[in-house]
């Protein structure tokens, strides 16, 4: 009898468990994400996994995708959908991704306006942009390797003496192209050209100009062009119409790039980005201190080389180099 009262016990606690849809064990955190990008986006899909490095085994994580690299003007009502969310789970911390979650979404309705402690990764812009940091909010920066990638593509292609910078015209590709003309005195390049390009035509044709006046065309925060029927293009198919009108090496700044058939970067991760957001969020969720938690910016770098490319301008560098890095291929029809 009283080990069928027990059994009766387990089994009446288990039922509670799986009506209440918990998913996080017990005195964990309910943490909200909010991702300026698609789901699907690789730099999404890099954050989410550093995030779950450090939270998904002891928390419960609530993601919401603001899809503005693909629908930019519907951030701002989506960002309305964010902050219904926030009101309605009330969750002990938030972790906001990239500059427009912070534009649209943290500074018109969660800044100075909550307690909640809020960490932020992958903005691009000065955190003073946004009045980060404050009394409840602190995070990462993202900068890209771009010194160290044009030094690394050297070392491959030592004819590469010259580079142009094109990126989209996003807020992300605003603040890219800032912190290139920023740096461009201590790059070991002559620059050629810098363009914010606003159209896959306008790119086309910075790509053709090109041609003749630079070495490599370095690429970046492509995210959100159009073709010309005004469908989103993926890095892909940018990489691809550019080649048609530009033969030298393409460089970049992330693993996509050099999938995409760039010839080598000194890459960024999302995954830096979301566990150093997720470590710093739980730290000022244990202390109650967000103060203590100072910006700070990404510093790894991990080397990688497109090996198809590198046979396709029969490039041989040093094996030193190669050993130092990873090494991929595309795929056999790029």
């Amino acid at each position: 009898m009283l080990s069928l009262r027990f059994a009766h016990i387990i089994h009446i606690t288990l039922l509670l468990f799986l009506v209440s849809g918990a998913s996080a064990s017990y005195g964990a955190n309910r943490i909200l994400v909010v991702m300026s990008y698609e789901e699907n986006f690789y730099w999404s899909q890099e954050v989410k996994r550093g995030i779950e490095q450090v939270l998904a085994a002891d928390n419960e994580l609530h993601y919401f995708y603001m899809n503005t690299k693909t629908d930019f003007k519907g951030g701002a009502a989506k960002a309305q959908e964010a902050y219904e969310l926030f009101q309605s789970i009330k969750p002990d911390g938030v972790i906001t991704v990239d500059d427009n979650a912070q534009s649209m979404f943290v500074v018109p309705y969660l800044r100075d306006k909550t307690r909640t402690p809020i960490m932020f990764c992958g903005v691009n812009a000065p955190a003073a942009q946004y009045g980060y940091p404050n009394q409840h909010i602190s995070g990462i920066l993202e900068r890209g390797h771009i010194r160290e990638s044009l030094a690394f593509a050297k070392q491959l292609s030592p004819a590469i003496q010259s580079v142009g910078f094109v990126t989209f015209d996003s807020p992300t590709g605003n603040a890219m192209m800032a912190q290139i003309r920023n740096e461009a005195d201590s790059y070991p390049v002559n620059i050629c050209v810098t363009r914010i390009v606003r159209s896959v035509s306008e790119l086309e044709q910075v790509a053709s100009q090109s041609e003749q006046s630079c070495d490599a065309l370095y690429l970046e925060s492509m995210g959100g062009i159009q073709d010309g029927q005004g469908q989103p293009m993926d890095y892909q198919a940018v990489s691809d119409r550019v080649r048609s009108y530009f033969h030298s090496p393409l460089l970049g700044g992330n693993r996509i790039h050099v999938e995409s058939g760039a010839l080598s970067a000194v890459i960024k991760t999302g995954e830096e980005q979301g566990q150093t957001a997720a470590e710093m969020l739980l730290k000022a969720i244990e202390t109650g201190d967000v103060t203590s938690l100072p910006v700070i910016q990404n510093f790894r770098g991990h080397r990688i080389i497109n090996v198809t490319t590198l046979r396709q301008f029969n490039l041989k560098p040093n094996p030193i180099v190669l050993s130092s890095a990873e090494l991929i291929t595309s795929e056999p029809d790029r």
